[in-house]
């Protein structure tokens, strides 16, 4: 009886394509490692105020796992521990990661046309900043696998929540001074964010001092004593975007 050669060649190429899914892993992997090095501390700090903020710790672990979006969880917390209306929270969840929409959008343009709707969804829940700029830059002739980008999310996504358990387990053995104020780590950390992107770019600035403006309006004003803190962020966070966008951006020099 002859071999079957057809079945011979089906069997090497599934091989092939087996060690290519592999080693694009492995890259997705490599790649992701320096982000997550760089989530470790600032999850161990979000794990450390959420058991400060006297929240349960299934809470900051479900949201780490399901929510998954640091800006979005630290001020989740803090709304959450001020006592925010849940459509409040949401609200602000929704208005800062609403930049989600657009990198998504734009990775789509560089994936595999052929992955199922299930693998889409599964690489666009572990995009972030971070994840997101470093798949952009991949420079490569064909469109980004899954492989890839499920390697380069995950590693990311471990880290992110490791990061929050590890940050609950310290801080159950702190001092009550400090853990009480672990709630400035917010402000720090959105600090460090923000002060680096305001010293390159004047539209920049001018909306985060609109920002800053429009808060001083709703919290000092007697007419929006009744408004809740929360929907004073979101207010000011919506007019200070609007007002930037309105205005336009800088023009090239």
């Amino acid at each position: 009886m002859e071999p079957d050669k057809d079945g011979g060649q089906a069997v090497s190429r599934l091989a092939a394509v087996s060690r290519d899914q592999g080693e694009s892993w492995r890259e997705g992997v490599k790649a992701g490692i320096p982000i997550a090095v760089g989530y470790l501390p600032i999850a161990v700090t979000f794990g450390m105020l959420a058991e400060s903020a006297g929240l349960s710790p299934w809470i900051a672990i479900t949201l780490s796992l399901f929510v998954y979006a640091g800006a979005s969880q630290f001020v989740g917390v803090n709304m959450l521990a001020a006592g925010a209306a849940p459509a409040a929270i949401v609200l602000t969840a929704f208005i800062l990661n609403f930049r989600h929409f657009l990198m998504s959008s734009s990775l789509a343009q560089k994936i595999n046309p052929s992955l199922s709707g299930r693998i889409k969804a599964s690489i666009a829940f572990g995009v972030t900043d971070e994840t997101f700029a470093v798949a952009s830059m991949r420079e490569s002739v064909r469109p980004l696998g899954a492989p890839y980008l499920l390697g380069l999310n995950l590693i990311a996504y471990a880290a992110w929540n490791a990061g929050t358990w590890a940050g609950l387990l310290l801080s159950s053995g702190l001092p009550e001074l400090i853990k009480n104020s672990m709630g400035i780590s917010l402000y720090v950390m959105f600090l460090a964010l923000l002060v680096p992107g305001l010293r390159k770019s004047r539209p920049a600035l001018r909306v985060a001092g609109l920002a800053a403006m429009f808060q001083c309006l709703f919290t000092y004003l007697p007419l929006f004593a009744p408004l809740p803190g929360s929907w004073r962020v979101i207010l000011s966070t919506v007019l200070a975007a609007g007002a930037g966008a309105w205005l336009g951006e800088e023009e090239p020099a």
